[in-house]
């Protein structure tokens, strides 16, 4: 199931078990969608609408327009470091790959291509920082694709206080975010508003596009919810999902 709603609509839904259920696979969609009519009353007085049921039968039984792949950058210079760079006034200017990062992704790129995967006609679509650019456009050159379009949307997660800091800090978020998604201590972006972000990106993409290939460049944190959405998984389990390596291409299904 794909999470088109917003993540209000979707934190009403969380406090019904049969929603949990379903996204846990111990019910079918038959039962879910069951459930959904029985408590369709209920869930508009939290604020769920009948276009918002719609919306959310269609997604679970329907394909998308388009193929979706997610790209991580290479190997930065925040990488080699290890330190978070996730402010876009360090991460837009600086902090760019280093030569094994481009060699990463120049190797990623040529065997999706090798595969028929990606091809000149892939649409690409990046982060703005720096090292997430820089792989866009190794990966649009390999590809002779058209330019590249940089979005907001995509950027890394904020980390708040944690920005530059050691990369070890990370595990102490990610313990946060499984207890609550829309938790923002230390001043960190919250799950769900990554989730939000992005969820619109592909709203917005589903829009404008039909039968592309599409390629989302962005960073670890950000995919790593983002798939949350494909794969039918409660937001806050993200890091349950494998991890993407630096400069790993994967194809994005819905479950």
């Amino acid at each position: 199931m794909l999470h088109f709603l917003s993540k209000e609509k979707i934190d009403v839904l969380l406090k019904y078990p049969f929603f949990k259920d379903f996204l846990s696979g111990v019910t079918s969609k038959k039962v879910f969608l069951e459930n959904l009519e029985e408590f369709k009353t209920t869930l508009s007085e939290g604020g769920v609408t009948e276009s918002d049921l719609e919306i959310l039968k269609a997604t679970i039984t329907i394909n998308l327009k388009n193929k979706y792949f997610i790209m991580r950058h290479g190997e930065s210079e925040a990488n080699r470091r290890g330190i978070i760079v996730s402010s876009p006034a360090y991460g837009i200017v600086s902090f760019g790959l280093t030569n094994e990062g481009r060699r990463q992704v120049a190797n990623s790129v040529f065997e999706k291509k090798k595969q028929r995967l990606l091809d000149n006609k892939t649409i690409i679509y990046s982060s703005d920082f720096a090292r997430a650019r820089e792989t866009a456009e190794i990966a649009r050159e390999i590809l002779r694709a058209g330019l590249v379009i940089l979005t907001a949307k995509l950027r890394e997660r904020y980390f708040g206080n944690w920005d530059r800091t050691s990369n070890a800090n990370y595990q102490k978020v990610w313990i946060d975010d499984a207890n609550n998604p829309s938790h923002k201590n230390n001043g960190v972006e919250s799950v769900m508003e990554v989730f939000e972000r992005l969820r619109s990106l592909i709203i917005e993409l589903e829009a404008k596009y039909a039968g592309k290939k599409i390629l989302l460049v962005s960073h670890g944190d950000s995919l790593q919810i983002l798939q949350t959405a494909f794969k039918g998984v409660d937001p806050s389990k993200h890091r349950y999902i494998r991890h993407l390596n630096l400069a790993e291409i994967r194809e994005l299904k819905t479950k």
